[in-house]
């Protein structure tokens, strides 16, 4: 059996039937509109967008689409997904079901706040824990 590989997003949804493929635009739009700076690739074969590290990454399967929000998106968000099957990190959202593309859009704006967070602390100088004084870098 030959392994598909795929090279961009419009390929990867082309694959699908026509129903699908319109729910899977419809999350593609959705992510893209709530962070309109992230890059689009693909990634373990599936769509994925990253700024400032990995967002959200979503697949098709036979009765749903899958979302991967990383375990943060899932539990800041645990009340709003208790409707669907969920995992550490993942969602699905059945085909039988319209896509809550409201909760999408708070996931990925989520997302993108957390990881803007998380670059400010990397590039903040250090801080003594008591004084809140700037430490010394090495030059």
């Amino acid at each position: 059996m030959k392994k598909i590989t795929f090279t961009s997003v419009d390929e990867y949804i082309a694959g699908f039937q026509p129903a699908v493929r319109k729910l899977l635009t419809a999350m593609r739009k959705t992510i893209i509109a709530a962070a309109p700076n992230a890059e689009e690739l693909i990634s373990y074969q599936m769509p994925a967008y990253k700024y400032k590290g990995v967002l959200v990454y979503f697949a098709a399967f036979e009765k749903h689409i899958g979302f991967y929000a990383t375990p943060t998106g899932n539990s800041a968000f645990k009340k709003e997904l208790s409707n669907y099957k969920t995992g550490k990190g993942s969602v699905q959202f059945p085909f039988s079901e319209p896509l809550p593309l409201d909760l999408i859009k708070k996931i990925v704006l989520f997302r993108v706040k957390e990881n803007e967070t998380k670059a400010l602390k990397k590039t903040a100088p250090a801080r003594n824990k008591k004084s809140g004084l700037i430490l010394k870098t090495k030059k």
